[in-house]
């Protein structure tokens, strides 16, 4: 009987023998510098959050990806044809040019999220080009992990956030009471009588949810098990995550009840949450192995996972056929110039239309009168504008309060860019109790009249109504992503990215109806804006 003891793919003599290096070392380096240039800025805005709490286990995903399809190394040595043929592989190229151009957009529109995705795509193209689909067939899985490291765009952060603190919080409080104790919940403050426990954005579970995902995906990529199995693993990630950290919050009131407020604050809180993420990871692998106890094919615990390692023997990289394929090479010709001409946008200079600067913003416009506000040093540098004002304007007839703040940024690529309120208000504390749209009487544009987002938060019994559009090169937006559309048009079309946020504040007494707010801000804007032309310019 022939032994089978070891029964990996071996290579045939004449192919490991073939290849000409020189080419194949040529257009990877190529394809890498491409590749690196053209998604530079996404790269070093994802890196800077692997420093955050959430990403923290993202600088790990690239380096286990790779392990994962070195892996593979006998399997796609295996896939390639002799003659170094790969069914397929002229459609990676159509996948590259896609993702390159999924870059230039994500570029001249300042959405990261896309030119981060982008980037994955062009690595699943590139892949498909050089191996073709059998070969990709082999490591789709391990090129899908990548996507956790690439952070949620901030405005589905934060709505995911707030769900998360309202479930955590609802489910805390069940916690405490099954103890006996009294407590109130308002929101997402915890009302223990002698202390109040806010559970803040950090608490929402966020930080171990992301990890957890990642760490379940890669348990269901190696777990020996049907395909429901895997699934159902990696599912569960969820509710695990969701059920410990409204375990961590009950038990913290607990605690804060019985021997006072310091057993939420310090060490001890940031203890609790390792162990919380320890017992989340215990209760995965017990999930594993009571999966593994009732499936038809039980095995020990050594053997529940696959973490083969290649015959090294054949060299540590596979060898993909004597010379590189044409698909291979028009996609790393395809990198290379699309990374020098990254180079070249990237040294394009806006034009920048002539206007006023907003510290001449007149403090007195009509019946109003205003007094200017500065913002602090550490809010400027993460917002990154380029000018702005920010007044409080009261009217002399006693119609009450306007705060105006219009942020101007002569280039919005780079990251530099607008922020939506929509996504800062929850951020800061406040309720959104109404999101919708209404047209200010008397207020006129190119395009008829003026349409604004309509906001009305709430903090405790605060309550205010906001109005806010992006002034964009003689646009009035009131939607995000066709903000980022017009800049991607108009920077390829008329090198200008310039444009504004106007916001517009007013605050609502106990008693006043939401329609009296809304006048006061009509009869600001019909005021002010015939002269904000001046300070961002159509």
């Amino acid at each position: 009987m022939p032994d089978m003891s070891d029964a990996r793919p071996r290579v045939e003599p004449a192919r490991r023998a073939g290849g000409n290096a020189g080419s194949w070392f040529l257009t990877f380096i190529l394809a890498i510098a491409g590749l690196g240039i053209v998604f530079w800025d996404g790269l070093v805005f994802m890196a800077e959050h692997w420093d955050t709490e959430e990403y923290s286990h993202g600088s790990l995903i690239p380096i286990i990806a790779a392990f994962l399809v070195w892996q593979q190394k006998d399997a796609l040595q295996a896939a390639v044809q002799p003659d170094g043929r790969r069914a397929g592989a002229a459609v990676g190229v159509g996948v590259v040019l896609f993702g390159l151009f999924a870059g230039l957009l994500g570029e001249l529109s300042t959405v990261y999220l896309i030119l981060q995705y982008g980037f994955l795509v062009t690595i699943y193209g590139a892949a498909l080009s050089l191996v073709g689909w059998r070969g990709l067939r082999l490591i789709w899985a391990p090129l899908l992990y990548l996507v956790f490291m690439v952070p949620l765009p901030s405005f589905l952060y934060v709505n995911l956030s707030a769900e998360l603190q309202l479930i955590s919080s609802q489910i805390g409080v069940a916690v405490i009471r099954l103890f006996g104790i009294p407590v109130f919940l308002e929101g997402n403050v915890i009302d223990l009588g002698i202390y109040k426990l806010q559970v803040v954005e950090a608490c929402s579970g966020l930080r171990y949810l992301f990890p957890l995902m990642s760490f379940g995906y890669l348990c269901a990529y190696l777990y020996r098990g049907p395909l429901w199995h895997r699934g159902l693993l990696f599912a569960a990630t969820i509710p695990i995550t969701i059920f410990m950290n409204s375990i961590r919050i009950g038990v913290i009131g607990i605690l804060v009840d019985r021997w006072g407020i310091e057993q939420a604050e310090g060490a001890l809180h940031l203890f609790e949450g390792w162990v919380v993420f320890m017992v989340c990871v215990a209760i995965l692998f017990a999930g594993i192995v009571i999966l593994n106890r009732f499936s038809r094919e039980r095995r020990p615990l050594a053997e529940m996972f696959r973490i083969d390692l290649p015959d090294l023997r054949n060299g540590w990289v596979p060898r993909l056929g004597r010379a590189p394929g044409r698909a291979w090479i028009v996609s790393a010709l395809l990198l290379a110039t699309a990374g020098a001409a990254s180079l070249f946008l990237a040294d394009r200079s806006n034009l920048l239309p002539p206007r006023e600067e907003l510290s001449a913003f007149p403090l007195r416009v009509g019946d109003w009168h205003g007094q200017r506000r500065t913002i602090e040093p550490p809010v400027l540098r993460t917002l990154k504008l380029t000018d702005y004002a920010l007044m409080d304007f009261i009217n002399s007839k006693g119609r009450g309060g306007v705060n105006y703040y219009v942020a101007y940024y002569e280039s919005q690529r780079k990251g530099e860019a607008v922020h939506s309120p929509r996504s800062c208000i929850p951020g800061d504390g406040w309720q959104i109790e109404y999101l919708g749209k209404t047209a200010v009487d008397g207020v006129t544009t190119g395009s008829g009249k003026l349409i604004v987002n309509r906001v009305v938060i709430a903090k405790g019994e605060t309550r205010q109504v906001v109005y806010y559009w992006f002034a964009q090169r003689g646009r009035h937006l009131t939607n995000e992503y066709l903000v980022k559309w017009y800049l991607f048009w108009d920077g390829l079309t008329r090198n200008r990215t310039d444009g504004a946020l106007v916001r517009l504040v007013t605050p609502l007494g106990r008693n006043e109806p939401e329609s009296a707010a809304d006048g006061r801000l009509g009869d600001f804007l019909r005021d002010t804006f015939p002269i904000l032309n001046e300070y961002v310019p159509d």
